[in-house]
This record gives C-alpha cells, structure tokens and sequence, in this order.
C-alpha cells in the first residue's frame, strides 16, 4: 500500500490493511498487515530458535555471549513458572515459555517499524481460548465431577444451584477478559504514536524514541507478564494439589 501498511506510525493511519487478496474455494481472502507482521515475527523467532537449538548442542562448560544469552532466557523464564505454579511448573514450561516469547516479540515489533500484531483482536483471542482450553482441561483433569459441580453452585449449598448462571457467566468471561485486556492496551498505544507521527509529521524526530520505550517495550512486556501470569494462576486455581482424581 502506499502509506506503508506494516508501519505501526505510517501518517495517521493505524488500521489494519489489505495487502492482496486470492480466490479460496470461491471466496475472497485477504492477506493483511497482521498476517504479515505474524509471519515476519514467526521467522524471526524461528531463526533464533535453531539458532538456540545447534548452539546448545554445540554447548561448552564455558558458553560463549549466545549460549549465555538462550540460558539466561530459558532460566528466568522456568524461574518465573516455578514461582507461580510449583509442583505443577514442569508441564507447563514449554507453553508458558512460548507464549511470554511471541507475545512479548509481538508487543514490541513496533520499534523494528512493525504494526504489533497483537494490536489485532484477531491474534489475542485465538491466544486466550488456547489458554481458556488448557485451564478447563486441568480443571476436569485434575478435580472430581462433584468438586466441579460444587463450585458451579458456590456460595450456595450443591443441592441449590441457583447460583450456576452467574458462575457460567464468570467462567465464559475469562478468555474475554484475557483477550481484550492485551488487545486493548497494545492497541491503545500503536494508536497514540500513529497520531503522533501524523499530527507533528517532520517534528516527530528522534525524540519519541522515548514514547517507543514505554509504549513498545515498557507497556509491552507489563502486557506480556499479566498474561503470563493470570494463566498460570488460572491454571494453578483449577490444579489444586494436583492430584489425578
């Protein structure tokens, strides 16, 4: 597109765009900017994984700047699960640990000129209800029928469930919540630097770098801790002691 479609500050525009369209089994489909703002920070993070990967397999006693680098990631990143969930960290590792990296890549691709794509209600939501599918399963994995059906009715006695509506409602609003909670904060500031850049135009020079900073990096990574750690103790609530019923 002309105005620069991936650009998170292009003029004032910071909708998301068409960048061609193909015929799909008779219907039209369009490929747009967050399609691919996805994929260049897929590659991206692909690229540094087999990098990570053959320099583990390379790895020494006494690691090199890279080495140092993947380990210090994959150390806080288990240092930060172990502390929210415990016992049950260790199955949980690999999913946490890669939603906190594409999330956190996504929120701060706007400083490499890219629209986040979690600016995208369309990318937040798959994420929430991949979260919201992994708290119900620990919760039926983990909890008898009767425990479940005694939390539907809760505060009330089991046999008076009239209570259950409210809990349903509670329960569904939980990948909504998630979802919006991200989508809106990253949108808010893509937003607000687009404005700025198309409200000062030539003014706008070096100088919000500093806005980058907080709007990409600083709020980004809040974004990307919350979510990391509202599923993790969503989890945790539904795992109990983890004990298989």
């Amino acid at each position: 597109m002309e105005h620069g479609i991936l650009m998170s500050g292009a003029d004032v525009d910071f909708m998301i765009h068409g960048v061609f369209q193909y015929s799909f089994f008779g219907h039209q489909v369009w490929i747009t900017t967050s399609h691919v703002c996805i994929l260049i920070v897929m590659l991206i993070l692909v690229g540094f994984a087999i990098a990570a990967n053959r320099a583990m397999k390379k790895g020494s006693d006494v690691p090199g700047p890279f080495q140092n680098v993947v380990e210090l990631i994959v150390e806080k990143l288990d240092g930060m699960v172990d502390g929210s969930m415990e016992k049950a960290a260790p199955r949980y590792y690999n999913y946490i640990g890669t939603v906190f990296i594409f999330i956190l890549f996504s929120n701060i691709s706007g400083l490499l000129g890219l629209r986040p794509p979690t600016a995208d209600y369309g990318v937040t939501l798959p994420l929430a209800l991949i979260t919201f599918a992994m708290i119900r399963f620990s919760k039926w994995k983990y909890q008898k029928p009767a425990t479940i059906w005694e939390d539907l009715c809760s505060p009330l006695p089991k046999w008076l469930p009239i209570w259950m509506p409210i809990n349903l409602i509670s329960t569904v609003a939980v990948p909504i919540s998630l979802s919006l909670r991200l989508f809106a904060n990253v949108l808010s500031g893509t937003a607000m630097m687009a404005l700025l850049y198309g409200l000062l135009q030539w003014f706008a020079t070096a100088w919000p770098a500093a806005l980058h900073v907080y709007f990409d990096l600083f709020s980004g990574a809040i974004q990307t801790y919350v979510f990391c750690m509202l599923t993790m103790t969503y989890i945790s609530n539904e795992i109990g002691d983890g004990t298989r019923r």
